[in-house]
């Protein structure tokens, strides 16, 4: 390597107009600080020094992602370590070490860790995946005791930018949360999320959109012979209109939860939005939908296994784009709950009796811990009243358009 050195100070000119050669090469800035200039064009600041009789080199940064000034001043700060008789290396991998145990990202994922187990696999994987696509970029290799509160609202806005605005309120919570753990543990002495209260745009609630009550037997005709669909999708919609359990909560069902000598699918707390075990009495109807069901599924964990990957289950947005783009009807998997409740409500079934089969909350627990055990009976006979309601409006259809 040929040493190259110019008196006096560089200025940002003359870095421009360096160019590469056939070896490396170095041009001085004084002071032991030096621009390293590669064959490939790149040119990397360094600084040698001596630290016990010994002559080393420290890497500042990389031309023009560190500036002129920016590496006079690591060179400037370098030295007075060197004063107080501290090695910069060694100070330099001391600060990275910290900047990764005390980064956002390795708060967040200790968090996350605490967390999971609370939740359902569903909901963590999306808190993680929700981190690591949105905060992670901006923040993630930031020491967390100095992120500002303008650092977080830039995560905000960048989802923003996009218009997901349920997406930045989610990441929102999910940041306000780390840094309350990081509260907790020492990490942090405040909350910068705290002062971001009302920053996002709000926009009009939507609800999940329901199917119009009288296409209701057009769909479950269609739904029948419609060749566009998988077997596994096509069963799912099914057992979905006649227990309509939340998505969720069907498409992560196993063959564990069915009891079948007395017709009962007990949903497990976990997978349930109120973290209470839920049962489903299944009616004859759906009994032998799932015994159908068993011969393509049969052999697996999951009774919907995914289409890529049989060894999970039926990804979220399979059911919806079903019924959307395959069958062509606008309508959610999820707004099936507000179809059988309307049905259900109209045909004279007490309130209690629907709003405890669709796992909504009872607020008065010793209430709620009655109504489980005195309605289980009513639901039974609720739910093969439902069935044979919706195989009854299927073959009036087929018999009008015969």
């Amino acid at each position: 390597m040929s040493r190259q050195n110019t008196p006096g100070k560089l200025t940002n000119s003359q870095i421009k107009s360096l160019l590469p050669k056939a070896k490396s090469y170095k041009i001085g800035d004084g002071g032991g600080l030096h621009l390293l200039v590669h064959p490939n064009g790149s040119k990397y600041w360094r600084l040698k020094y001596h630290y016990e009789n010994q002559e080393k080199i420290l890497s500042l940064g990389v031309y023009p992602g560190t500036k002129l000034k920016t590496a006079r001043d690591k060179a400037l700060e370098a030295k007075l370590l060197l004063s107080k008789g501290i090695d910069p290396a060694i100070q330099k991998r001391r600060d990275k070490l910290q900047r990764v145990t005390n980064s956002f990202k390795a708060i967040a994922l200790e968090w996350w860790h605490k967390e999971e187990g609370l939740w359902t696999s569903d909901h963590a994987s999306r808190v993680k995946q929700s981190l690591e696509k949105e905060a992670f970029p901006i923040l993630g290799e930031m020491r967390i005791d100095q992120i500002t509160s303008q650092d977080c609202l830039q995560v905000i806005r960048e989802i923003e930018s996009r218009d997901a605005l349920d997406v930045a309120s989610r990441v929102k919570q999910r940041m306000s949360a780390v840094f309350r753990y990081a509260i907790y543990t020492g990490y942090v002495t405040n909350n910068p999320v705290d002062a971001l209260k009302d920053v996002i745009r709000s926009r009009k609630v939507k609800h999940q959109k329901a199917l119009d009550l009288h296409l209701l037997p057009q769909f479950l005709s269609d739904l029948e012979t419609n060749e566009r669909i998988t077997e596994i999708t096509r069963y799912g919609l099914k057992v979905l209109i006649h227990t309509f359990v939340r998505p969720g909560e069907l498409r992560a069902a196993k063959w564990s939860e069915v009891n079948w000598s007395i017709g009962e699918w007990r949903i497990p707390a976990v997978r349930m939005k109120m973290k209470e075990e839920h049962i489903v009495p299944l009616a004859p109807k759906v009994i032998c939908i799932l015994k159908s069901l068993q011969s393509l599924s049969g052999n697996r964990q999951y009774m919907f296994p995914g289409y890529h990957n049989p060894r999970t289950y039926m990804s979220e947005n399979a059911l919806t784009f079903a019924i959307r783009k395959r069958l062509s009807f606008d309508a959610t998997a999820h707004g099936f709950r507000t179809v059988a409740s309307t049905i259900l409500n109209e045909n004279g079934f007490r309130p209690d009796i629907i709003e405890r089969q669709l796992a909504h909350a009872e607020r008065n627990k010793i209430r709620a811990a009655y109504n489980r055990a005195q309605y289980l009976h009513e639901r039974r006979e609720m739910m093969t009243w439902w069935s044979e309601y919706l195989s009854q409006s299927l073959q009036n259809f087929k018999d009008n358009n015969s």
